[in-house]
C-alpha cells in the first residue's frame, strides 16, 4: 500500500480516458453518473470528475479518487463496478488507466532511466515547476475571467476558473513542462568506472 511520510495511507487517483462516440454522449452523462453513484457507497470513495477537451470530442478524461490503495481495490473488484462496466461494453472503450498517490507521479523517473535515478525529484524542486505552470496559467485565468465572466460572484468565477485550469495543467502543461525541465529535475548521474 503506498504511503506517505512514512506513516499514513495515501490517497489514490485514478485517470481514466475513455473513447466514446460524440452522438452517445448523453448515455455517456448517465453511465457516468450511475458509476459514481454506485462507487460513494464505497469506504474510502472521496470524489469523481470528467472533462472532455471539446463538446464533439470522443475523449473522456475520467477521475475518481479513493482515501487508500486498500479501498479502491474494494471498488475495483466490487460486483458492482463489473456490472457497471458490463453495461458500457461495446459502446465505451478505455484508452489509458494511471494510478497516482500525489502530484509526485508527474515527476517520475521516464522509462529507460537509469535505475539509479531517483524516483522523484525533492519536493522543492516538484513545487518550482508546479510554480513554473501554475502562476502564468492562473494568471491568464483570472484575465481571461475578468473580461468574461466578470459578473458572477467570486465563487462561481473561482470554480468555473478551476475547472479550466485544472485539466489544462493536468493534460497539457504540467506534463509538457516536466518533460523539458527533466534534465534539471533528474540529473543525469555520471556513470562510475
Amino acid at each position: 500500500m503506498p504511503v506517505e511520510n512514512g506513516d499514513m495511507p495515501a490517497p489514490v487517483t485514478v485517470s481514466v480516458t475513455r473513447h466514446v462516440d460524440p452522438s452517445q454522449s448523453s448515455e455517456m452523462r448517465e453511465w457516468v453518473q450511475a458509476g459514481t453513484s454506485l462507487a460513494e457507497r464505497f469506504d474510502g470513495f472521496l470524489g469523481s470528475g470528467w472533462v472532455r477537451p471539446s463538446e464533439g470530442s470522443p475523449d473522456w478524461h475520467m477521475l475518481y479518487r479513493f482515501a487508500d490503495a486498500d479501498a479502491l481495490a474494494a471498488w475495483e473488484a466490487s460486483p458492482q463496478r463489473a456490472w457497471w462496466l458490463e453495461a458500457a461494453e461495446g459502446n465505451i472503450e478505455a484508452t489509458h488507466v494511471e494510478k497516482r498517490t500525489g502530484i509526485e507521479g508527474w515527476f517520475e523517473a521516464p522509462p529507460g532511466e537509469p535505475a539509479a535515478t531517483p524516483q522523484s525529484p525533492p519536493r522543492w524542486k516538484q513545487m518550482v515547476v508546479i510554480f513554473l505552470v501554475f502562476f502564468p496559467l492562473s494568471l491568464v485565468s483570472n484575465v481571461v475571467a475578468s473580461a468574461t465572466i466578470g459578473d458572477l460572484p467570486l465563487p462561481l468565477r473561482v470554480l468555473v476558473s478551476v475547472l479550466v485550469m485544472t485539466p489544462l495543467m493536468t493534460y497539457v502543461f504540467l506534463p509538457w513542462v516536466t518533460r523539458r525541465m527533466a534534465w534539471w529535475l533528474r540529473p543525469r548521474v555520471a556513470s562510475s568506472p
